[in-house]
């Protein structure tokens, strides 16, 4: 894919699938496969392979290879698949040449985790990664501390499709679409639906989204409701899954993937438990609530 076209793609919603693991822990490709099958079934348009919610930091770089491998089986020329990439800069840009060949459309480039990274020194390993990469990078910024310039800097780069904006930071997204180049990077929101509505009025467009493992129809409502400008049509979606999301958050953001793990059990498709240090398992109140939300998500049927 080129870059234009996957700008275009960058505009709907990046679905981030679950990595499934067998009763050994162990990751299982086949189950994995169906649910990226699933997630492209229900016709997301971006779907990012290993990604935060595929647990990318529990994973070894050989997991994350059959990761990316079962997402391009599963997916099925469907919708494009954006293959999670990252740790050092010499195993980003060969996880990078390896999507290449499994036939992966795209990267995306996570953020460096070292202690010692400075924001500057960032910048630099996302344009060093999309510089050797074969494939267009989206750059996941999430961290604070980054400049207009760091941000007008990444978005000029001629191999970055995008920047998955995942900070709070209304005020800086908002200047660096504005200094930035119009035919260059696009801003996405990295901060899923209930982000979205902001992120759109301050010039970001497309969003990522965990929700589409048991609910895609829901993400594509608040898609199309931003793309018309319907505001108050994306604030009716995002009621409903507000419980959803704020579970998620809990223990620090502990909870983000158990909640869509266990959510996706539910729907009957057994993925495993969660990595450490993520949280295994939800406790029992939580679980409870979240079977009684996914019920009132069901489609009602006449009598």
């Amino acid at each position: 894919m080129n870059i234009q076209d996957l700008r275009k793609v960058l505009r709907g919603v990046s679905g981030v699938p679950v990595t499934a693991y067998d009763a050994d822990g162990e990751v299982d490709p086949r189950i994995t496969a169906k649910v990226y099958a699933r997630v492209a079934e229900a016709g997301i348009h971006n779907i990012v392979a290993a990604g935060n919610t595929g647990e990318f930091y529990a994973l070894t770089p050989d997991e994350i290879r059959i990761v990316h491998e079962a997402a391009v089986a599963g997916v099925d020329g469907r919708a494009p698949v954006t293959a999670a990439v990252g740790r050092s800069q010499r195993e980003a840009v060969a996880m990078a040449r390896a999507a290449k060949t499994m036939g992966a459309s795209a990267v995306m480039s996570h953020q460096p985790v070292d202690p010692f990274a400075a924001p500057q020194s960032q910048i630099g390993y996302f344009r060093a990664v999309a510089d050797e990469s074969p494939l267009p990078l989206i750059a996941y910024v999430r961290a604070e501390g980054f400049g207009l310039d760091d941000m007008v800097t990444l978005a000029g780069h001629p191999n970055i499709a995008g920047i998955k904006f995942a900070t709070t930071d209304i005020m800086l997204l908002t200047r660096a679409i504005a200094a930035s180049d119009p035919k260059g990077a696009l801003f996405v929101c990295g901060l899923a639906e209930s982000w979205a509505p902001a992120f759109t009025a301050a010039g970001a467009r497309g969003f990522t989204s965990g929700l589409v493992n048991v609910a895609p129809q829901l993400s594509l409502r608040v898609h199309a409701a931003l793309e018309s400008g319907d505001f108050a049509a994306a604030r009716d979606v995002l009621a409903l899954i507000e419980p959803f999301e704020r579970m998620r958050t809990k223990y620090r953001n502990g909870a983000n993937v158990t909640v869509v793990k266990e959510a996706v059990g539910m729907t009957g498709l057994a993925v495993g438990a969660v990595r450490l240090p993520g949280l295994p398992q939800l406790d029992a109140e939580d679980r409870v609530i979240l079977a009684g939300l996914l019920k009132t998500w069901e489609p009602k049927t006449e009598a």
